[in-house]
């Protein structure tokens, strides 16, 4: 993987800390143009902090590149996340248009990309969405094992 990928998904823990740092699962996320790599976006998980079920890192993020390019599509751009996508997220993330994602850390309660659902994969996505995990995937999964083991 090339160093641009791992500097943004570096990116994306350091949204993930802040969430940790808020109190919110820890979860970051990071939209770039596909081909110039610039970040245009960035974001983390706000659910507490907004009291709502669905700010998830990979909402928020698309939700402000897309105010931000004034656009509701985003197929020019990859997505940079910590963790799997949950099926809501996959489905935003499909619907957006987004060219490729990556995340860190699979998770196999939720996942919605490889652990369950597969959701790209299915009848109901229309837009494939290429993607790639695995890259410092123990950090990510460091940062969220030490928030739990907080909260017990």
């Amino acid at each position: 993987m090339n160093s641009v990928f791992i500097n943004h998904i570096d990116l994306a823990l350091k949204q993930a800390q802040i969430a940790f740092n808020c109190d919110e699962v820890p979860v970051g996320a990071v939209i770039a143009h596909y081909k110039t790599k610039e970040v245009i976006a960035q974001s983390y998980n706000k659910v507490k902090t907004l009291n709502n079920p669905i700010a998830h890192a990979e909402l928020n993020v698309i939700q402000e590149a897309c105010q931000k390019l004034k656009v509701s599509r985003l197929d020019d751009y990859d997505l940079y996340c910590t963790l799997e996508p949950c099926v809501m997220c996959a489905s935003a993330i499909a619907k957006a248009r987004i060219k490729r994602l990556y995340f860190a850390a699979s998770d196999n309660k939720y996942g919605g990309v490889v652990s369950n659902l597969k959701y790209f994969s299915t009848n109901a996505c229309h837009h494939k969405v290429e993607y790639y995990y695995g890259m410092k995937e123990m950090e990510a999964k460091k940062l969220l094992k030490d928030f739990f083991a907080q909260k017990r």
